[in-house]
């Protein structure tokens, strides 16, 4: 038989149908995924999920499970990948490159790729279905600050459960002939096994891209989204500490 081209091989990798991968279910707190009001498409990736919206055309939650080896095997990784269209979504239902072309918003990621232990894995950090549009100020500023407190807490705390995703609290339209939402904030939840406690972060996508410790009632209410169904009540407690430990530093 014919050996197939390798840019074909690459292409039959992305159509590859979820199940192709591992199983979800590891990259969430007590195995239970996010529960959201809106109906979403579940992609398993290979160090994180995401739960999309196709009428948003980008994720509304991506998850991942953080430990300090993974992180410490991450930061001696070098090189990025390249942005690309998620093929494993129909054409209709997903973002694509040209609509952050001039748009005014950068490219942020949801599930960080400075997060990712592997080339493989990180390439798909780089997927559109990971990326929201994002003011470039918080995403090089805020926000990636935060991502960087999320991961020295990992290391002291051994391991976190973390959700990340956009909101739209105030309309600020879409960008693109495919009409990709643009949040008014963004938003993670960390949950650490170890101290039985949540957090959760809220980062306004407009100037003065200003972040705040919210609450758990307060996120499910603006979002619709619940991050840690699988954890039981009683290890979900709020730490003012862990929540100041995270925020980044005016």
């Amino acid at each position: 038989m014919d050996h197939l081209p390798v840019s074909f091989l690459v292409l039959l990798i992305f159509l590859a149908p979820v199940s192709a991968y591992a199983e979800c279910s590891g990259h969430f707190a007590g195995q239970g995924r996010p529960a959201s009001s809106q109906e979403l498409v579940l992609l398993c990736s290979l160090s994180f999920a995401t739960g999309y919206s196709p009428q948003a055309k980008e994720a509304s939650w991506s998850a991942e499970h953080l430990t300090a080896e993974a992180i410490s095997q991450a930061q001696t990784l070098e090189g990025r990948a390249v942005f690309q269209e998620d093929l494993r979504l129909p054409l209709e239902d997903r973002s694509e490159l040209v609509d952050y072309q001039r748009s005014g918003w950068s490219r942020g990621h949801l599930t960080p790729s400075g997060d990712i232990s592997t080339k493989d894995a990180r390439a798909e950090t780089f997927l559109l279905s990971n990326i929201v549009p994002q003011a470039a100020r918080l995403n090089s500023g805020a926000w990636n600050h935060l991502e960087a407190n999320v991961r020295k807490i990992v290391k002291k705390s051994r391991e976190a459960y973390v959700v990340t995703g956009p909101a739209f609290r105030e309309a600020l339209g879409t960008i693109g002939s495919d009409h990709v939402r643009i949040p008014s904030s963004l938003w993670k939840a960390i949950y650490l096994p170890s101290s039985k406690t949540v957090s959760v972060i809220v980062c306004k996508n407009t100037a003065p891209y200003r972040c705040n410790a919210v609450s758990q009632v307060s996120l499910k209410r603006v979002t619709g989204i619940d991050p840690f169904p699988g954890v039981p009540l009683s290890e979900k407690n709020r730490s003012a500490a862990i929540d100041q430990a995270l925020l980044p530093r005016s």
